[in-house]
């Protein structure tokens, strides 16, 4: 095969992924032809279009081009998948996502945030922050910027920064220069068998930095003495015996205002429009990184205020002083319990409902328990059924599994007919003020418009 630099045309299986979108738009700025195939049709695969990369829907071999030089393929594309084995069987060029992603930034200076949770947010801030501040990087990200409405950015600085994804080990084959590690609970575990395995992946994952670089992890990560580095930063939000910490923190009318603690350096008065204290503990780790990086004090300050969030991480749908609908990617206990959290914390006046789709078969299993106590810090849940994506069913697996382990009364499984009838009787109610939040990674953010066009015509 050709260097990858001097390949003409590129053909995704899978190309609406969030992961595999960005790369996408990566090889359509860099001049090539690029086309795609994807399950089904999504606002960003119509934006796909949009920008010139002809999409299509159907497992159809008449529709694959014969002509492409390279084939980039996600581990969720099924192996029985027409067009995939077309390929396999005629030799072509194939390489997954995060062989690509790995092959581009080889020879890069690499900023790479991983963790089960949190990594999204912390790549789309320090890629904005660099941005902003007229740094410069190249972007791949896990979500969409919403300053940006873009999951890929270019620059003429050799800097990427890097969503470091942990599923199929994908995380492996990067190469950083900085690293970040934002959480190791169990996930995937469907990939690892056991906690552990995961565990050795991301001590894996930390010895590959390069020489002269470092370390940002969150303070009190399992296994933390076996996570080594050339140099190490620890935060958390509020512990003082981390390196990095948030303090003096103030909350108005939805924004927070802090300080910023990084060993014998302190960031005064830094504004984030963003709920959840979860997303100040974010901020910080990327905030460290800027001013590793050189960036002055001010710049930081203004390109926090700036940012505008990532779509689906605590999203302000609508709000206003009688309802608040937040939308939200969590589809793991912990992110839930910090969206929860931070919701509660910000509206804890609310009436707090929470309607939720479990994502996988295997996750639900493996963390039912898990699920249904975080669920239980809402006043009233409705769970969808199970989001498939990759898997087939697992017998005696359903939403039922989580909804009959939890304590709360006022619990429901619902279709998502059902859950529209639902919205609009429940919108009625005279409750003096609602939080609403929607959760979940599979397609349960199509439901987020018609939630809100319910309400708002009630």
């Amino acid at each position: 095969m050709n260097d990858i630099k001097d390949i003409k045309r590129v053909y995704f299986i899978g190309i609406g992924g969030i992961g595999m979108s960005a790369l996408a738009r990566y090889f359509k700025f860099h001049g090539k032809a690029v086309s795609g195939y994807d399950k089904t049709e999504t606002p960003l695969t119509k934006q796909l279009v949009a920008e010139g990369i002809p999409v299509h829907y159907d497992d159809n071999l008449e529709l694959a081009p014969k002509d492409a030089e390279l084939i980039v393929y996600t581990p969720a594309v099924p192996k029985g998948h027409s067009e995939l084995m077309y390929y396999q069987q005629h030799d072509y060029p194939l390489m997954k996502r995060s062989e690509v992603l790995g092959a581009i930034t080889k020879s890069s200076f690499n900023i790479c945030v991983a963790g089960t949770h949190g990594k999204t947010t912390i790549t789309t801030m320090v890629a904005f922050i660099l941005r902003h501040s007229e740094y410069g990087c190249n972007a791949f990200l896990g979500g969409i910027a919403a300053n940006y409405n873009s999951n890929y950015w270019s620059h003429e600085r050799d800097t990427c920064v890097v969503e470091a994804d942990e599923y199929d080990r994908s995380f492996l084959r990067l190469s950083p220069d900085v690293a970040v590690i934002s959480a190791m609970d169990p996930d995937h575990l469907d990939i690892y068998g056991t906690t552990a395995a995961m565990e050795e992946a991301y001590i894996e994952f930390a010895g590959k930095i390069k020489p002269g670089g470092f370390l940002i992890s969150k303070y009190g990560l399992p296994r933390t003495a076996d996570l080594k580095a050339p140099n190490q930063l620890t935060y958390h939000l509020q512990n003082t015996q981390a390196d990095i910490y948030a303090c003096n923190i103030r909350m108005q009318h939805g924004t927070y205002i802090f300080d910023v603690q990084v060993k014998d350096w302190r960031l005064t008065n830094v504004v984030l429009n963003m709920g959840g204290l979860h997303n100040i503990e974010n901020v910080i780790a990327a905030i460290a990184i800027a001013h590793c990086l050189g960036i002055s004090d001010e710049k930081i300050k203004a390109a926090v205020e700036a940012f505008r969030g990532v779509r689906r991480r605590f999203e302000y749908v609508i709000k206003d002083n009688g309802l608040t609908f937040v939308d939200d990617y969590a589809h793991h206990p912990e992110e839930l319990r910090a969206l929860i959290t931070g919701a509660r914390g910000l509206f804890g006046d609310m009436k707090c409902t929470v309607i939720f789709q479990p994502h996988l078969f295997s996750r639900t299993r493996d963390l039912a328990n898990e699920f249904a106590e975080v669920l239980d810090m809402a006043d009233e849940v409705v769970l969808l059924p199970i989001y498939p994506a990759r898997e087939l069913p697992i017998e005696g697996v359903t939403s039922y599994t989580i909804l009959d382990k939890m304590k709360n009364e006022r619990k429901q499984v619902l279709s998502k007919e059902q859950l529209l009838q639902w919205v609009k009787d429940r919108s009625t109610k005279e409750d003096k003020s609602w939080l609403l939040i929607t959760a979940g990674a599979g397609d349960i953010d199509t439901l987020v418009l018609p939630i809100k066009q319910i309400i708002e015509k009630k």
